[in-house]
Parts: C-alpha cells; structure tokens; sequence
C-alpha cells in the first residue's frame, strides 16, 4: 500500500517536472487505482484476488481453502467487485485532476 502511494506521489512530481503531455496521466490512473485497491485491503482485511476466486486462507501463506456455501461466495466476489470499482473510480478522479491542473 505504502509502495503505490509513494510510486503514485512520485509519478505525478516527475510528470510535472518534466512537463509530461497530459496522456501519461494513464500511469497516474493505474498507480491510484492500484493505490486505492491495496488501501481498501489492507482497511478491510479482504483480499480482492481471494474474494474473486472463492478461497480464503487463515493459516499457512501455501494453503487456501474453497468457500464452499454459495451464499458467502456471491458476498465475497460482491465485496470484491465493489472494491475494484471504487479503485477505478478513485483512479479515474485523480487522473482528472492530473490531467485538468
């Protein structure tokens, strides 16, 4: 998480720096739209790649396990989901920003 906001913060100071052409603002899109998602991680303690493909894992790293109950599934690929758009949806807002100031 600290990583994507450091690369993102950084990004958008060279770009500026250097006068980049607003189009390399796409890097600044998937940098926050990385950020946002690893942030919503590690706040909700779900990880996106894991709701998405039905497993969870709370013991050894090696080790995941199927949800088995379609009802906790369907949940935890919607959670998922939802995390994903909104980490679009912030990417896509600070990108703006980049490209409009």
């Amino acid at each position: 998480m600290y990583f994507s906001l450091v690369l993102l913060v950084v990004t958008i100071i060279v770009l500026e720096l250097v006068h980049a052409n607003h189009w390399w603002g796409i890097s600044v899109f998937i940098l926050a739209t990385s950020f946002a998602v690893s942030f919503q991680q590690v706040y909700f303690k779900f990880c996106v790649n894991f709701g998405m493909r039905g497993v969870f894992n709370f013991g050894d790293m090696d080790k995941t396990f199927t949800v088995e109950q379609k009802e906790y599934y369907k949940k935890d690929r919607a959670k998922a989901m939802k995390m994903i758009i909104v980490g679009i949806l912030f990417g896509a807002i600070v990108s703006l920003i980049f490209y409009f100031v």
